[in-house]
């Protein structure tokens, strides 16, 4: 039995140009993309995922994949996973930028760990809304909503030579002022509590100049700040579920989905 050359690439093109996409995505969401999770483990995943969901996916261009043409949609599809997994980055990143803004605060700021998603330290209260804002996306199933909003996408965007145009990279970039309003915002309560605890040592400062102000707000500082942390968690998960609806909106628009 033979068969053509055409159809050979046709067949080929229908599994390359999706795996493309969906690999891109994976090495760069939360959680999957970090430096944890062994690459062989995330192209498996992706070469599962693309089998599963390609002979359901529109029939690709007849483009020659190996030509300046096939070259440039493969470009696109790497292009549009990459900016989906990274849109899921930028959510979690709110967290961090607030437990810097807290950890600064609090003088927990000198207490540092290394951030797996990137390898740069942060302070350990911005670790610490990281693994809490991780866990959080795995229990609403975020994993699992990011590959049907991909998988959708092939359907709203489909494999070609257009890929995702200007005005929406804009709007990526734009969305970047909610990742530092968000982070602000879930830090604020914090830092009103720490402004007024220092504001009472400026007092006793001026009321007592004898005390040493450092030696004594050194550590109440830092106790105070790790029960403020405590009394404000219960405001992290409607904090993370906002953050997340927006970020997923965002997807949304990117790949034309109506979600």
């Amino acid at each position: 039995m033979e068969f053509p050359m055409n159809i050979i690439m046709e067949s080929m093109a229908a599994y390359i140009w999706p795996l493309f996409r969906i690999t891109s995505m994976l090495m760069v969401m939360v959680a999957f993309g970090t430096q944890n999770v062994p690459t062989p483990i995330r192209l498996g995943l992706s070469i599962a995922i693309t089998i599963a969901v390609a002979p359901a996916l529109p029939a690709p261009p007849p483009i020659d994949m190996f030509s300046i043409q096939g070259a440039l949609v493969t470009m696109h599809q790497v292009l549009i996973g990459t900016l989906t997994g990274f849109i899921s980055i930028l959510v979690l990143h709110t967290f961090v930028v607030a437990g810097q803004v807290v950890g600064m605060q609090t003088s927990l700021g000198f207490a540092s760990l290394v951030d797996p998603n990137n390898g740069q330290s942060v302070p350990v209260i911005g670790q610490f809304y990281l693994m809490l804002a991780t866990l959080l996306f795995f229990a609403i199933d975020g994993h699992l909503l990011m590959i049907r909003i991909i998988v959708e996408s092939f359907h709203t965007m489909p494999v070609g030579p257009e890929g995702i145009s200007l005005p929406k990279f804009e709007a990526v970039a734009r969305w970047g002022g909610w990742m530092f309003a968000g982070g602000l915002a879930l830090g604020l309560s914090a830092l009103v509590a720490l402004l007024l605890i220092n504001f009472s040592f400026g007092v006793m400062t001026r009321a007592a100049p004898q005390l040493n102000i450092f030696t004594i707000g050194f550590p109440v500082t830092m106790l105070s700040g790790l029960l403020i942390i405590w009394l404000t968690l219960g405001n992290f998960v409607s904090h993370f579920e906002a953050q997340w609806y927006r970020g997923v909106e965002l997807m949304c628009q990117v790949l034309n989905d109506a979600c």
